[in-house]
């Protein structure tokens, strides 16, 4: 019996056993442990780690004392018991993200989390040095969020090839579909360790189909293989999230049904639930996010009406985050080179719609191809910095945040307003010099005019109640916020 070790609610607790290295362990050898806290009982999937180690990893949820056994069709790891405390967590953990109030979200002890985030689709597959380089920039970002590729990408300004591999090489030079290579995935999790203690979420995108090596058509039975090893080793990180796929509608070798047995393969190896998603190419090749193992809606979105959003959130009963909607930068295709007042625009509509802006990335033409959108490195753009100042602003208000009707009419619907009662009015590219509005009955507001481009909040003087006339700056990228008094 192992030694009782202390572990932070939500961190990570390993169970290390040395087994079998003859033959195939990654598919040969079935690892497992049942833990129970109580009346609680959860059962955990291990895997190979190379070098005739097995663990199996856990994240616990609720303080106490958790005891485990493990299962196997081998003897030599079968039976292993032994306990741990969870403690109260560690500064800063809140615990994996969740859906929270239907359309919205909060960590697991109900701290609200707002997402703002951005995409670096093959950091993890550069240089050391660019790598820590992405860390830099993230650090003195906005961002809570990052969606991130498992496999190298194959795409315009991402053509070097990857210095290591999620499987191993045949004596042929080309991968073996059977057998991982946990010093790639080992070096992955030292990633997502850095960004959990730096309140990133890890929104891993598991399948794509921008290949050459052929990870995008492996066969069933490796797809089935990657899903459960993967999600067995990534599960007990708290903050990781699950995308079955980027633009799962372009992977043609893959049928509509297929999709379906992925997520329940991820599913069956995730006792915690994380959330998962599945991200859309064409607007009209949506995935069926009504079932029930989709938390939420992930959306690319790059047509003008924002409106689209709230149509979905209002068909599904779920948070929609749209995950994409073009790149602010300067390259050639029509989706790489948005203004960032224009991604700034549509980051403000997003959010008043109901839906959620997690949707930065960077694609500015550079010599050296080194794109944030493709490999992270530095940002060179004008929109992170407003991308702050929305969150922020948002972090202000009394979550959650939703559309409403109150004080709109039929020409103007971009209205949010929070729990309060205070109300967000967004104007975009429009430049009033002024506003009628009818405030509810039997409530005075104060006003504020808030400038998303020039990062400013100016106090409006006065109070307004019922039908009154609220004077704007005409210009621009403006928002009216009504607070009640």
């Amino acid at each position: 019996m192992q030694k009782m070790e202390a572990v932070g609610k939500w961190d990570v607790y390993e169970v290390v056993l040395d087994g079998p290295q003859n033959g195939n362990p990654f598919t040969d050898v079935d690892l497992s442990a049942v833990f129970t806290c109580g009346t609680k009982r959860v059962t955990v999937t291990g895997f190979y780690n190379g070098n005739g180690n097995y663990v199996v990893r856990f994240m616990p949820d609720t303080t106490g004392v958790w005891r485990f056994r493990t299962r196997s069709n081998r003897r030599q790891l079968s039976g292993h018991t032994g306990s741990l405390r969870c403690i109260s967590p560690a500064r800063g953990n809140h615990g994996p993200v969740r859906v929270a109030q239907q359309y919205h979200f909060a960590y697991a002890d109900g701290t609200p989390f707002i997402p703002v985030g951005t995409t670096a689709y093959a950091w993890i597959h550069q240089s050391k040095a660019l790598i820590e380089t992405t860390f830099k920039t993230l650090a003195k970002s906005p961002f809570n969020k990052i969606r991130m590729c498992t496999f190298p990408k194959d795409y315009d300004f991402n053509k070097n090839e990857p210095w290591e591999f999620p499987y191993d090489k045949k004596a042929d030079g080309t991968f073996d579909f059977t057998r991982f290579n946990p010093v790639f995935f080992n070096r992955l999790e030292s990633y997502i360790r850095r960004l959990g203690v730096m309140g990133i979420q890890a929104d891993m995108i598991l399948l794509h189909p921008y290949d050459r090596w052929g990870f995008s058509n492996m066969g069933k039975d490796a797809d089935d293989r990657y899903l459960a090893y993967i999600t067995a080793r990534l599960a007990a990180f708290h903050n990781v999230w699950w995308s079955m796929a980027n633009e799962f509608d372009f992977m043609r070798a893959k049928k509509r049904e297929e999709w379906d047995r992925f997520c329940s393969v991820v599913r069956k190896n995730d006792p915690y639930r994380h959330l998962l998603s599945i991200h859309n190419g064409m607007p009209q090749d949506m995935y069926e996010h009504d079932k029930p193992w989709i938390s939420h809606v992930s959306l690319q979105w790059q047509e003008e009406d924002p409106g689209f959003v709230r149509t979905l959130r209002d068909k599904y009963g779920k948070p929609v985050v749209v995950d994409e909607c073009g790149y602010e930068g300067s390259i050639n295709h029509g989706w790489g080179n948005l203004t960032p007042q224009e991604l700034n625009h549509k980051c403000w509509s997003f959010v008043i719609q109901g839906g959620h802006a997690a949707c930065h990335g960077e694609t500015y033409y550079r010599n050296d191809e080194i794109l944030w959108w493709a490999k992270g490195g530095p940002l060179h753009g004008k929109s992170p910095a407003r991308m702050a100042f929305m969150r922020k602003t948002l972090e202000r208000c009394a979550w959650p945040m939703g559309p409403s009707p109150v004080v709109g009419s039929w020409d103007f619907k971009a209205v949010g307003s929070d729990r309060a009662g205070d109300y967000l009015l967004y104007f975009g590219r429009k430049q009033p010099a002024f506003r009628d509005v009818n405030l509810p009955k039997g409530k005075r507001f104060r006003a504020e005019v808030i400038d998303t481009w020039n990062m400013t909040v100016t106090k409006l003087p006065g109070r307004y109640r019922g039908w009154c006339r609220i004077l704007l700056p005409a210009r621009p990228w403006i928002v009216l916020r009504l607070k009640t008094v």
